[in-house]
């Protein structure tokens, strides 16, 4: 044998390993469908809750930034670094702790953003700029820009976010049924819903702020679904034409655990980024990276137990699932 040869075969052995070390799971063989009655209670809940969130926004009850709330945003820009907890603590003093700060340390910026419920009949630039000069003397700085978002603006947002959320949905379903059949672009469509509602429902519940970066958060989020969603459903279609005489749910079962281990992988690398973002990415970060964290979650745990679950549930599903040809 030569040394060719044993190279080509240390080559494949070590590609095989790298192969079983991505099964972090090996061979499962886990009745999924079986637990789709306990799947969609579980889900139902967060979607009630979901739909409970959305009604609040609506209302203008729930914690809405000032992209959508209204209020003020101030930028200024110090000779010299300014400590963002020391701005923080000058701002809850003088009644303004509702504050939200963001720093850009290059340029020694700070913007202030204060919601229009804190702002009662007060020029709340002038008020910013009035609590820094008294609190920081030694620090000398220039307003460089100001923002007012007033009520009419922040409905807008709000509509134009909701807009583009049902355009990605519509965008789903074109698309998934173009690629399969409606059935499955109807059911991808809604377990990518059901995600968005879940981080939606959570973050009403906690009292997070909803701000236009977590709506970006969420459009992000369906891409992420959709693309777990797509890997199951293909592997659905392999197994339709390779297993004409199994049941449709075992054909179901076997697709999700084939790609349940390639699923698992791919949430924990991203989970691995998303965790050090949400716990030291600062104020700014947090919300964005907190929403992308549990999308990820709730959208690997929908494209396993709600997306195919969903197929069955297709009125005429039984007999055929999908075209066998």
């Amino acid at each position: 044998m030569n040394s060719s040869t044993l190279s080509v075969q240390g080559e494949t052995k070590g590609q095989q390993k790298g192969a079983r070390m991505l099964e972090i799971l090996g061979k499962t063989n886990i009745d999924f469908m079986g637990k789709r009655k306990f799947a969609f209670l579980f889900s139902g809940i967060m979607v009630l809750l979901g739909l409970i969130a959305l009604v609040q926004i609506a209302r203008g009850s729930a914690n809405l930034g000032i992209d959508f709330a209204g209020g003020t945003a101030v930028q200024l820009k110090f000779e010299q670094p300014i400590r963002i907890d020391e701005a923080r603590k000058a701002l809850e003093t003088n009644g303004l702790g509702n504050a939200e700060l963001q720093e850009f340390g290059q340029d020694n910026k700070l913007l202030i953003r204060v919601k229009a419920s804190t702002t009662i009949e007060e020029k709340i630039a002038e008020r910013v700029v009035e609590i820094f000069s008294k609190e920081f003397p030694s620090h000398k700085f220039m307003v460089d820009s100001t923002t007012e978002i007033g009520p009419t603006i922040g409905k807008k947002l709000q509509e134009d976010a909701l807009v583009a959320i049902v355009i990605s949905f519509a965008g789903i379903i074109l698309y998934i049924a173009a690629r399969f059949e409606l059935r499955f672009g109807v059911a991808a469509a809604l377990a990518t819903f059901h995600d968005v509602l879940a981080v939606v429902g959570a973050f009403y519940v906690l009292d997070k702020e909803i701000t236009l970066l977590v709506v970006t958060a969420l459009l992000t989020l369906a891409g992420y679904s959709l693309t777990d969603t797509v890997v199951v459903f293909d592997r659905i279609r392999e197994n339709l034409k390779s297993r004409r005489r199994e049941s449709e749910e075992a054909t179901l079962n076997a697709a999700v655990n084939q790609v349940l281990s390639r699923t698992i992988v791919t949430s924990m690398t991203v989970v691995l980024v998303l965790i050090p973002l949400t716990l030291t990415g600062g104020e700014v970060l947090h919300d964005f990276s907190l929403a992308l964290l549990w999308g990820v979650i709730f959208g690997t745990y929908s494209s396993v137990f709600v997306a195919s679950p969903l197929l069955l549930m297709w009125p005429g599903a039984s007999g055929r699932l999908l075209k066998r040809n």
